[in-house]
């Protein structure tokens, strides 16, 4: 078996539906700003209008789910698809830089939300089953970020790089799930594993 992986497949995989987020430009959050006393006054206590901003709706901050901060869906999905753009450029160092920050991002954010659902277990199950769940989702997306990444490693041909994260993925996903079942398949190809998974069935005569 070779190692090498053709380009447009290789790139097809990493385009796969539901990672493709718009490219944008990751920036930090704008800092607080400092609230200054009006001119010409002392030791005087300031008004309640001046003291503190006025908040239009505050069943409406969700900071984290905006474009502009690294620890949330978005930031990974799009480090994703900037990812994906740079393979399509043969730009494996920044696809390999752009997939490890997913990766991280995914990875943190799933244990986050897993530790949050074992804290509520047996007092608020509502807030412990949600948080399970998107322990899971974000364990999901960690995985396929993690398989695009040894994708990219197969084709720099390294493949001591991209056999530990696929069997990182066989043993998180199982290999009765699909994504489990195509990292077993990159191993076979690569020749780290010699029996093919799931068995085909043999013909009777």
């Amino acid at each position: 078996m070779t190692g090498w992986f053709s380009l447009p497949l290789l790139t097809a995989l990493l385009l796969l539906p539901g990672a493709i987020a718009s490219a944008q430009e990751v920036s930090e959050p704008d800092s607080f700003d400092r609230i200054q006393a009006p001119a010409g006054s002392n030791n005087s206590t300031p008004s309640a209008a001046n003291s503190e901003p006025e908040i239009e709706d505050p069943n409406n901050l969700r900071p984290l789910a905006q474009d502009n901060t690294l620890l949330s869906v978005e930031a990974g999905e799009r480090l994703m698809s900037e990812a994906g753009d740079a393979v399509a450029q043969q730009d494996y160092a920044l696809a390999i830089q752009k997939l490890q920050q997913s990766r991280e991002i995914f990875n943190q954010l799933s244990n986050f939300h897993q530790q949050l659902a074992s804290s509520f277990n047996g007092i608020d199950n509502r807030i412990s089953s949600a948080q399970r769940t998107k322990a899971l989702e974000t364990a999901q997306m960690r995985d396929r970020a993690t398989f695009q990444l040894a994708l990219v490693h197969r084709a720099q041909n390294q493949p001591e790089l991209a056999v530990p994260l696929l069997i990182q993925i066989i043993q998180s996903q199982q290999p009765t799930r699909d994504l489990g079942q195509q990292a077993y398949q990159q191993l076979l190809e690569l020749g780290f594993v010699d029996s093919p998974y799931p068995q085909q069935p043999t013909s009777s005569n």
